[in-house]
């Protein structure tokens, strides 16, 4: 009997201090990431990158752990989704830069009898920088080994009422009994080179619509912060990034709490569990702030999987 399969695709993280080199090497050998139009400059340029951050990238993910969190947070949404939509569909999922790899996942699909194929990247908005090259890693890897399925994609879904709500369960979370009154709160989005939002990326469009459909639901949910921001985090190198950076729009805010939610991703990583809970914390309290709080992704989150089930059975 023919078979369905949903696969969650995801840029990866390291899965031990050996993996770090790796995920840097293939990161920087992406095409969507280094954009040069040369082969041979982009390996030039991804190499050097690679040789001076593997040493400093790897004590990042000493202090998280010695790993990124992002393959076990991943596998447990993977079992329940597959325990949701039940045995006629295999739920699997493929990493962009570290194992799980495509080729991998494809291997899997193929010994079964698998007809059609739902791929559903787990980044709420569109980039070419995840989206395009998780979809295109996925199907490069499918159509080399000349599989029959019939590849179904999803290309962002930060409009989805229920993804929504996982959000905002997160942040009553990290509020507690607290007031909203006595917090900002700044949705804080991975950053995007200008010249990739200059060249048709329509990234930083989505984030912003995103940020006013979280507002709205804010309002009707009576979660009164004192102010709503967007924020970019996550800049390196000397060209030019999206702002307001994270810094930056911290900065601006004087005497209050803040509740940072991490915008663009929806399972915690080294972005998450390094930079925004260790790292820029300590940049907060340097600035005076007592209370600084970083909100959970969704996660492995029940109403995440409900979001995940919808967007599949709307696919269909």
């Amino acid at each position: 009997m023919a078979k369905e399969a949903i696969v969650l695709l995801n840029m990866g993280g390291p899965n031990n201090l050996d993996e770090v080199e790796m995920f840097l090497k293939n990161m920087f050998a992406d095409k969507n990431i280094l954009t040069m139009k040369s082969d041979l400059l982009r390996s030039f340029v991804g190499t050097m990158i690679t040789f001076t951050r593997t040493e400093s990238s790897q004590d990042i993910y000493k202090q998280i752990g010695g790993k990124s969190p992002i393959v076990g947070h991943t596998k447990k949404l993977v079992a329940k989704l597959q325990q949701r939509v039940g045995d006629s569909v295999i739920v699997d999922f493929a990493m962009r830069y570290t194992p799980p790899f495509a080729d991998e996942v494809v291997q899997r699909l193929n010994e079964q009898t698998v007809d059609k194929i739902y791929l559903i990247p787990l980044y709420p908005q569109y980039s070419s920088t995840t989206t395009k090259s998780s979809l295109e890693d996925f199907e490069d890897a499918y159509h080399h080994v000349s599989g029959n399925a019939v590849l179904t994609e999803i290309k962002h879904f930060f409009q989805n009422k229920t993804y929504n709500k996982a959000i905002i369960q997160r942040i009553k979370e990290s509020i507690g009994n607290s007031e909203y009154g006595d917090f900002d709160i700044i949705f804080s989005a991975h950053g995007l080179p200008q010249k990739i939002v200059d060249a048709g990326d329509p990234y930083e469009q989505h984030v912003s619509r995103h940020v006013e459909i979280l507002k709205e639901m804010l309002q009707d949910e009576d979660m009164n912060f004192h102010e709503t921001h967007l924020a970019f985090q996550s800049k390196v190198g000397p060209m030019r990034w999206l702002t307001p950076s994270l810094e930056t729009k911290l900065s601006e805010i004087k005497n209050r709490g803040v509740i940072i939610f991490p915008l663009a991703f929806t399972i915690d990583n080294s972005e998450t569990d390094f930079e925004l809970e260790i790292e820029y914390r300590e940049i907060a309290e340097e600035m005076g702030f007592k209370n600084y709080r970083v909100c959970k992704c969704p996660n492995d989150s029940e109403l995440f999987v409900d979001a995940l089930v919808e967007i599949y059975e709307k696919m269909k």
